[in-house]
């Protein structure tokens, strides 16, 4: 069995949370329509006081376990799916899940479900006497066990939980390493969207709750880019550098305060580099920098005329830290999109050669990333155009299989680089995977969620 203890943070929207035994947002016995509705209903008692800072709102609610589904609130980050296949993952490795119960074996996988609502610098707070009693109760056991150290896996938003733990709580003295799926070290320009224009129209009686539900959050904004991204006249400028509409001054502000205190902490403390893992999602259009006009934010795939892609959520110039190059053969580059990384078998894949530390076979040599460019929401009676490409522009055909939330499936086939069109799409979520058409293939697959919004 393995010796370390292993934490799994999830990302944003990728915890329950519950108010009195009663789950106001998690898993649902119905559709993705139903449970986002459902939840939209109770926006307005979840949505946090202004100032709230780093504090709690003492509203009763409490996380619960990680999502094991599909997680996505239209206008809040980015579809994501459940984490089971990476708990299912470790557990197969030898680790064991702590039990909440004190008179079971101690175990050495915990599942931190977390208020993704609060700022990161609570959150932070808020796990530290968790791991750190879980890690003495695994420690107790004595032999080979007495040296034992946490291991951070996390997925998106929650890499920086874990930076701040460990940089800012004293988690440095009891971690081994950080390992990241997606985790925006510096920040992404959706989350600058997101704020600033609000819910996609036509949703009804949730844009309104929507917009000032994700306003409201730290959390979010902490998820703002670091890096210059806004067009300003030739240059780029900072979040703090120029006037945002609907942007919080105060609040981005301390967003950029909590990335350049993590910066300097981790510059201050080098052996940070040494225990940091980050695998990145490559090869997929992905917003970079932003231009305002009209009192609205518009997004481009390209930093400085140059496209430098990302998972389409997070692009590469926010994926790592500042002080790793993007082109350092320290990070892991997997092709596939944000919300599939901590599913993806590749990315698993270096995960497991990564706690193991010896040579898992990765990735085929030869192997041809595609691109797969797709609305994350369209509304019902809409066509879902699904652009594909390969990269170098190689040659071959792809299967596109469409599935939506009762297993049922379409498929098509088509060459790259094409645009194709699924039309007549019922309200649901549904999975897009690209793949190649044998199992064989070279061809690295991708996976996309999109939600068809009921159109009335």
């Amino acid at each position: 069995m393995p010796t370390d203890l292993v934490v799994v943070l999830p990302g944003i929207m990728g915890s329950q949370l519950m108010r009195k035994g009663k789950p106001v947002w998690g898993p649902s016995a119905g559709s993705v329509i139903q449970a986002v509705t459902s939840f939209g209903q109770s926006l307005q008692e979840l949505q946090l006081r202004d100032g709230i800072g780093d504090d709690h709102p003492q509203d009763g609610v409490e996380p619960a376990g990680l999502m094991p589904e599909l997680q996505v609130l239209p206008g809040i980050w980015t579809p994501v799916k459940g984490y089971d296949k990476l708990m299912n993952r470790l557990r197969s490795l030898g680790y064991r899940d702590v039990s909440p119960d004190p008179e079971a074996p101690p175990g050495n996988l915990l599942a931190l479900g977390y208020d993704w609502r609060l700022s990161n610098r609570y959150t932070a707070q808020w796990i530290a006497p968790r791991v750190e009693k879980a890690l003495a109760r695994w420690k107790a056991q004595g032999g080979q066990y007495a040296n034992a150290q946490l291991v951070f896996v996390c997925h998106s938003m929650g890499g920086l939980v874990a930076r701040w733990y460990i940089e800012k709580c004293g988690g440095a003295a009891h971690t081994r390493k950080l390992i990241t799926l997606g985790t925006p070290y510096r920040g992404a320009a959706k989350a600058l969207e997101q704020l600033v224009n609000g819910v996609h129209k036509g949703l009804g009686p949730l844009s309104v709750d929507l917009t000032l539900f994700a306003r409201s959050m730290p959390s979010l904004h902490q998820l703002l880019p670091e890096y210059a991204c806004i067009q300003a006249g030739n240059n780029l400028a900072k979040t703090t550098e120029i006037t945002v509409p609907e942007l919080s001054t105060s609040m981005a502000s301390d967003a950029m305060r909590f990335h350049t205190e993590l910066q300097n902490a981790e510059t201050a403390r080098p052996a940070s580099l040494n225990s940091t893992y980050a695998i990145l999602g490559v090869s997929q259009a992905t917003p970079t920098t932003a231009r305002i006009s009209g009192g609205q934010v518009h997004l481009s795939d390209s930093y400085r005329g140059e496209n430098l892609a990302g998972d389409a959520t997070v692009p590469v110039v926010g994926a790592s830290r500042a002080d790793v190059e993007m082109d350092s053969n320290t990070l892991r580059h997997v092709p596939d999109k944000h919300g599939n990384l901590q599913r993806n078998k590749a990315a698993l894949d270096e995960l497991e050669a990564i706690l193991t530390a010896r040579r898992i076979h990765v990735r085929a040599l030869g192997q041809v990333d595609a691109e797969a460019d797709l609305p994350e929401l369209i509304l019902a009676g809409q066509p879902l155009p699904i652009r594909i490409t390969l990269e170098n522009d190689h040659r071959a055909a792809v299967l596109v299989t469409v599935t939506d939330e009762g297993g049922n499936v379409k498929t098509r086939r088509v060459e790259p680089p094409v645009t194709t069109s699924i039309d007549d799409l019922p309200p649901g979520a549904y999975t897009v995977d690209v793949t190649g058409l044998s199992p064989g293939s070279r061809i690295a697959p991708v996976s996309s969620t999109v939600l068809v919004w009921p159109s009335r």
